[in-house]
Parts: C-alpha cells; sequence; structure tokens
C-alpha cells in the first residue's frame, strides 16, 4: 500500500497573531450574523471540518458559531471555558484550536469517548504513520481471516445492516486494533472504524434512523476503515502545533451534579438536550451494538439513558413520578412564578395526554426536563467565576401543541439561581420539515440563544 504523504511543516505561526480565527471577521459581524445564526445549532458546516468530521452526530452544532460566540466574548488564550454537554466535543475541539484551555462534562459514555479522542493531539507523528502503515499492510494480508469470525453474538440489528463477508471484516479490523500496545493509538484507529460502519452499510443507516430493510449499495468496510483512518491522521496533521499540548480535560460525569471545583472558568458553551423527544441514547444503537457496548434495548437504558437528563418519553417509567406534583424544591426555590407556570403545562399535557392514542408521557418529560436543567444550571453557575458569561444554544418545543418556551423558562431560572442577568435572542426558525403530517402540531417553533450573566 502507496504511504500517504505526511502533512507536517505546514505553517500555522498565523495563530499566535490572530488566536480566534474568526476575529478578523468580526467587523462585519453583525451585517452577516443572520446567515451564520441560520445553521449555529445545525452540524452541517462541521461534517467536512477537519477534526470535527471525524464522527457525524446528529445532535451536533456549527463549529463556526462557538468560534463566533468566543470571539463576542472575547475569550482568548489564557481564559478557561466550559461545556456541560459536550457532546462530542465541538466547544473543546475549537478552543483546543485556538489555544483556550477547557473541560467539557459528558454523561453518554459513548459518545464521551468519541470526544476524548477528538481532543487527543499529542502524537508522534512519525511514529503514527509508521504505526498506520504497518497495521495496514498487515490488515491487507491478514483480512483472509476474516472468514473465521463468529456473528452469531452480534445482535440482529447490527447482521441486518452489512452482508456477512463484510460485517466479518469488520469485526476482524476490530479485533485487531484491539491488539495495538499503544491506547491512544488503540482508541484513535477504534474511533475511525466505528466511524466508518454507516459509511459502508447495506442498509440506510443515516441520522437518525437506521432502517434495515431499506437496502443500498454496500462498500467495502476495510476500505472506508483504512480512507477514514488516512483522513483523521490527515487532520491531526493539520491542527496547529502550539495547540496540541493546550490542556483539553473530557469528564463522563452528570452535568446536574459535577465534581468540578467551584469558580474556576471564565466562560461557558453548551447547546444542551432539546425538549424535542430525541433519544440521545438510541441513536448510537448501531455503534454500540457493534463494540459490544450493550446489547439490548435494557442494556441501554441502564447503561446510557437512565445517565442523561430526561428529555425523551422513552426515559420515562410513569410509576416513577408523580405528574400532579413534580416540580422539585430547587426549581420553587429559584423562580416561584416558573415553577408554577411549568406545572400547569404538565397539567395540560397531562389531560391531552389521554385524547391522544400514543398516550406518550410529554407531562413527565417537560416537568422533569426544567427539574434536571434546574440543577445544571446551579452546577454551572457554582463553577463559573463572577462576572463571566453563560452562552446557551436552544429549541423550544410544541408537545400535542403545548408551547414549550424553553428558553424564556431557562432565562427566568438562571436568574433564580443566581445569574444577574439574562437575555434572549432568536436564531431561526425551526419544525417546517413535516408540514403535511396530519400528526404534528403547527405551532411555529425557532432556535434561539440564551446568555447569562454571573
Amino acid at each position: 500500500m502507496k504511504k500517504r504523504p505526511s502533512r507536517r511543516g505546514r505553517a500555522y505561526e498565523e495563530i499566535r497573531e490572530k488566536p480566534l480565527l474568526v476575529r478578523e471577521e468580526m467587523a462585519v459581524y453583525e451585517a452577516s450574523s443572520s446567515l451564520l445564526f441560520d445553521s449555529m445549532g445545525t452540524f452541517a458546516d462541521s461534517k467536512t471540518a477537519p477534526i470535527h468530521r471525524w464522527f457525524q452526530y446528529p445532535a451536533g452544532f456549527s463549529y463556526r458559531g462557538v468560534e463566533c460566540v468566543l470571539a463576542m466574548h472575547d475569550i482568548r488564550p489564557g481564559h478557561r471555558v466550559y461545556d456541560p454537554f459536550a457532546g462530542t466535543g465541538t466547544t473543546n475541539v475549537v478552543c483546543k484550536w485556538n489555544c483556550i484551555e477547557s473541560v467539557g462534562v459528558e454523561a453518554h459514555p459513548f459518545v464521551f469517548k468519541v470526544a476524548k479522542v477528538k481532543t487527543t493531539w499529542d502524537y508522534d507523528f512519525e511514529d503514527l504513520e509508521k504505526t498506520a502503515a504497518n497495521f495496514t499492510l498487515q490488515l491487507e494480508a491478514n483480512i483472509h481471516k476474516a472468514i473465521q469470525e463468529d456473528l452469531s453474538s452480534m445482535p440482529e440489528l447490527v447482521t441486518k445492516c452489512f452482508s456477512h463477508e463484510n460485517l466479518q471484516r469488520l469485526r476482524f479490523i476490530r479485533r485487531e486494533i484491539s491488539d495495538l500496545k499503544v491506547r491512544k493509538y488503540r482508541d484513535l484507529f477504534s474511533l475511525a472504524l466505528t466511524s466508518t460502519l454507516r459509511q459502508c452499510s447495506a442498509a440506510a443507516t443515516g441520522w437518525p434512523y437506521i432502517a434495515p430493510k431499506k437496502k443500498i449499495k454496500e462498500k467495502d468496510g476495510q476500505e472506508c476503515f483504512v480512507g477514514q483512518l488516512y483522513r483523521m491522521i490527515g487532520d491531526l496533521e493539520l491542527t496547529p502545533p502550539i495547540s496540541r499540548k493546550v490542556p483539553c480535560e473530557i469528564v463522563n460525569e452528570d452535568a446536574r451534579s459535577t465534581s468540578l471545583p467551584d469558580a474556576t472558568f471564565d466562560f461557558a458553551f453548551t447547546s444542551p438536550p432539546y425538549l424535542n423527544n430525541y433519544d440521545y441514547a438510541d441513536r448510537t444503537r448501531l455503534e454500540g451494538y457493534f463494540n459490544g457496548h450493550f446489547r439490548t434495548w435494557g442494556e441501554i437504558t441502564e447503561k446510557v439513558r437512565d445517565r442523561l437528563i430526561i428529555s425523551a418519553t422513552t426515559q420515562i417509567n410513569r410509576s416513577e413520578h408523580n405528574a400532579g406534583d413534580i416540580v422539585i424544591q430547587a426549581l420553587k426555590d429559584a423562580s416561584p412564578p416558573m415553577a408554577h407556570e411549568i406545572q400547569d403545562k404538565v397539567g395540560t399535557l397531562s389531560r391531552r395526554r389521554l385524547e391522544k392514542g400514543g398516550k406518550k408521557s410529554y407531562d413527565i418529560m417537560v416537568g422533569q426536563y426544567f427539574n434536571d436543567m434546574t440543577l445544571c444550571l446551579e452546577d454551572c453557575f457554582r463553577v463559573l467565576r463572577p462576572g463571566s458569561c453563560f452562552v446557551l444554544i436552544l429549541g423550544d418545543s410544541a408537545p400535542y401543541g403545548v408551547h414549550i418556551p424553553t428558553e424564556q423558562y431557562l432565562a427566568q431560572i438562571g436568574l433564580g439561581v443566581g445569574f444577574r442577568e439574562a437575555s434572549v435572542r432568536r436564531l431561526r426558525t425551526r419544525g417546517g420539515k413535516w408540514p403535511g403530517n396530519p400528526q404534528r402540531h403547527h405551532v411555529p417553533l425557532q432556535e434561539s440563544i440564551l446568555t447569562l450573566k454571573r
């Protein structure tokens, strides 16, 4: 196999003079902000950006949006940034690229590992390239042994997404990666393999849903893996040399109650789960099943769903909640008016669900979401320094047609937990993808940016 030429040695000295890549654009920021804001809450521009593109998580958001927000608040090297819902590390990758120290908290164990790999850049590139070249050559020589792979333990969903031969090759590659001696290399190679699963599948596996019955042209898993691995190594070589050792910590914890010390961050930026019944645990089922993280729906609940803040009805066991008095004391103490209004919305949804065929537990979902987010706001307030800001990208919702202005509620709760200022700006309208769906509400929805100042 022909060795891919190294990209090391490219000039990135400009970053010393321009820590934030978008700083030069700020003079025209207001004139062009509507274009940027239209995509700030989406993953669209991150799909082709170095590092960000390693795992195309549908719950991600725009890396350019992060750059812009950091520039607006004059966050630069010497500051420390926090993301309580790190996801696959978009905020942390942007910070590291721009030589800004950061910490990200992510409760989803698989997504946490993705973010961890994406923010690890301190490699010996000569040794990494040599290891990759040797590994791919060895893989080429031994791939015929893949026919010995036993797929009987693979969950049915996975076997339906690939031909038997292709899945054997993918499993063989996974086994070979596990033998790599250097942990960093093993994690990097493993992510390269995991990222190829949806690329080479014989079934429609586009985000967010997997449709095993809808067949598409399958690609060779080995070729996809090798291409992805070298693409990732190339991206690593594009990282600014001075940023590779900038501290960046990804923590597998709960944003509602972290172990982070008090008053240690100068800025916080995040996009928390939206209140839109999106099951974050289920969306990585293919990757989790393939890698053996879990094998059943019940294991997904135990190992992932139960660790996440509630934003989907699949997380709810109605016997564990009292919809009639669901608001926790912390929320009542922070903002009695919001606690009362949220409880009223829960009551409306409790009555409305009985009129619907699915009887989805949107009432519990809404009440518990704001309980959880209240605890997150309290914890974030605790870890931020006085005078700092917490910026959130948020989306409102309308379960069963009952409008929930998430950004307005969280603004008032934020003031109640101690933030001294709160402002909301609309980014874009959303929710118009299914205008002909008779089951869907017709409430106009939007994405907003909430800024809380400590």
